[in-house]
């Protein structure tokens, strides 16, 4: 069964009213796995030297001590910090490292991480797009610097581009990174031109309105052909479920089929070792609804 790491301190982070980066997206990724075969853990708290891997000290200290100890602190037009917000950071890089070890090991097959704040348009020394620290990105260092693997794999489907993700791997020729994203839409990087300091980046840009079809047509010749030909030993990804036709902060058109089709055939790869960890997603209905459909390939293939 899927290995499902979560924690109460993801409730912690709050946002201010209005904000799609909610703790109510917490009950809707719930809703999702409710009736789901899964293993629950805690994520235990990260240590810093995790975030290390990816984030210089003096970027860290700096969104430790901007953490208020009453009401909002922002760190950018739409990335906020509340007294919670750095241990719920600190989890989601917890459980990240400790579901990369768990699959690495050969404990479980898959795994999902379903915590905020999300990371994947974090950079080195920028939070931005309610995002700290990038969680997938450090879970690819571990593997391939603690676990010794030669060889990973991160595909980003969230709707928005993941820069931070792409910033933090630029340079790791033994890391993959693909992703598919509407453009244009923030944060406005994700052109095919970026291909990463070793041409290990794949950036394949949707357009609006694409739906479903277009997603599977671009996996089917650009994406799946490169993973096969980099032979992941694990596989890492940034789920993100705006993509969905009623999210508000996008348009791609996708319905949970897709997300499960997707699901099905990434878990082609890498072995059948993935690790899926939580981004986007803010319409609570879709999100559960995406959740559902993801995770629920998730455990059928993780048995």
């Amino acid at each position: 069964m899927v290995l499902v790491y979560t924690h109460e301190a993801f409730r912690g982070h709050v946002t201010p009213p209005g904000h799609p980066e909610r703790v109510e997206r917490l009950a809707a990724v719930e809703r999702g796995l409710a009736g789901l075969q899964v293993e629950r853990r805690a994520c235990p708290l990260g240590d810093e030297a995790e975030v290390l891997r990816c984030h210089p000290a003096g970027y860290l200290a700096r969104v430790k001590a901007a953490v208020p100890s009453e009401g909002w602190a922002q760190l950018d037009g739409d990335t906020f910090l509340s007294p919670g917000s750095f241990e719920a950071a600190m989890r989601a890089v917890g459980g990240i490292r400790a579901a990369v070890d768990a699959v690495v090991s050969g404990e479980a097959r898959t795994a999902f991480v379903a915590g905020r704040p999300p990371g994947h348009h974090a950079e080195r020394e920028t939070a931005m797009g309610f995002c700290l620290f990038g969680t997938v990105a450090i879970g690819a260092k571990r593997a391939l610097d603690h676990h010794g693997l030669k060889r990973v794999a991160v595909v980003d489907f969230d709707v928005h581009h993941g820069n931070g993700t792409q910033d933090l791997l630029w340079d790791e020729g033994r890391c993959l990174f693909a992703s598919t994203h509407q453009m244009p839409l923030y944060p406005g990087t994700g052109r095919p031109e970026e291909r990463g300091a070793q041409g290990q980046v794949l950036n394949v840009p949707l357009r609006e309105g694409s739906g479903g079809r277009a997603m599977r047509e671009a996996y089917e010749r650009l994406v799946f052909p490169a993973l096969e030909a980099w032979e992941p030993e694990l596989l890492l990804i940034s789920a993100g479920f705006d993509a969905h036709a009623d999210d508000p902060l996008a348009g791609l058109e996708w319905q949970p089929e897709d997300y499960a089709w997707l699901t099905e055939r990434l878990c082609d790869f890498a072995g059948g070792r993935v690790v899926s960890s939580l981004e986007g997603g803010y319409d609570l209905d879709a999100l559960a609804a995406s959740v559902a459909a993801h995770v629920g390939v998730l455990e059928e293939r993780g048995r």
